[in-house]
């Protein structure tokens, strides 16, 4: 039996597009004993995914995942604890931003930075829909980019609609892989098709009476750039990223809390109601942002909701 290797590059749940090493593409079926130690997953292939590939005649049988070095993760659609691994071998994660049309909130843009710093996947901010600012939006975009530029976040100010600073978001894509996520209505599927034209993405628009989109991507999927690079275009991650981190350890992902934890009174501090909290004192001397302080607690203290 033929044994070859390739990369998921399309994930339907139970069939997976294989990019093989001499460039072919295969529709694959997994192996029903593959299961990935400690990660309790409802699909333990992603997109991303470097793979063995059994072959017998046409047919390609995933026999085995090479070790991954990050995977991004959501809640399963279900009510169970399990997982979805939305992409695997990810080397930056891009979040689409709207301060409105429709509003991306703040808690929201917290808590998939803090997911994608549990999984040590550096993270970029792209603000979205700059054609439709005001001067009171664009006041607001400046307080965002001042925030989280000043904790050391990357941040863009595009309007795909009107095709502005797409040169500076072909840089930030080129020649890494890329999880693109934002909430639907953002216009993701627009940028990218405006970065890469030939893709053709399904777009989706906003509903004026709720601000909001319709989702537009169900798989996660993987396309080539051709100024170099992949993207992975994702589904909607309302339940992203937080189900594998104990609230103990939830201020390690946020730089600016975990580099004040040191001075509290005990080792174990929480920094909520613990008295001799140096984090709670940075917040009160404005070394830490209040609006991040609060997303902190927010998780903190409702980690298994879902934050829209």
């Amino acid at each position: 039996m033929k044994v070859r290797t390739g990369l998921v590059i399309k994930s339907t749940g139970s069939r997976y597009t294989v990019l093989t090493e001499d460039s072919e593409t295969l529709v694959c079926r997994i192996r029903g004993k593959i299961r990935l130690d400690g990660i309790k997953s409802t699909n333990p292939v992603a997109v991303g995914d470097k793979v063995g590939i059994d072959m017998s005649g046409d047919d390609g049988v995933i026999s085995k995942i090479f070790p991954r070095k990050n995977y991004v993760i959501r809640r399963s659609t279900n009510l169970s604890k399990e997982s979805q691994i939305i992409a695997a071998n990810v080397d930056q994660a891009v979040l689409i931003v709207t301060i409105n049309y429709p509003i991306t909130t703040r808690v929201f843009v917290d808590r998939f930075i803090t997911a994608a710093e549990a999984y040590q996947i550096p993270v970029k901010l792209v603000f979205n829909k700059l054609d439709r600012y005001d001067e009171k939006h664009l006041k607001l975009l400046k307080e965002w980019q001042d925030l989280y530029e000043g904790i050391g976040y990357s941040t863009l100010v595009v309007s795909a609609k009107e095709g502005a600073n797409l040169d500076s978001v072909k840089e930030l894509l080129k020649d890494k892989v890329s999880v693109l996520s934002g909430h639907s209505g953002v216009g993701k599927s627009t940028l990218i098709n405006k970065v890469e034209p030939g893709l053709d993405l399904q777009t989706g628009e906003i509903s004026e009476q709720h601000q909001s989109g319709r989702h537009t991507t169900t798989f996660a999927e993987m396309h080539s750039l051709s100024f170099g690079g992949y993207i992975i275009d994702t589904p909607g991650i309302r339940g992203f990223g937080l189900i594998h981190i104990e609230k103990e350890e939830l201020y390690h992902f946020f730089k600016e809390i975990f580099e004040f934890a040191d001075g509290c009174k005990f080792n174990n501090c929480t920094h909520y109601n613990e008295p001799g909290c140096a984090v709670k004192d940075a917040v009160r001397d404005g070394d830490i942002a209040l609006t991040r302080y609060e997303s902190y607690l927010s998780i903190l203290l409702n980690k298994d909701e879902k934050y829209r």
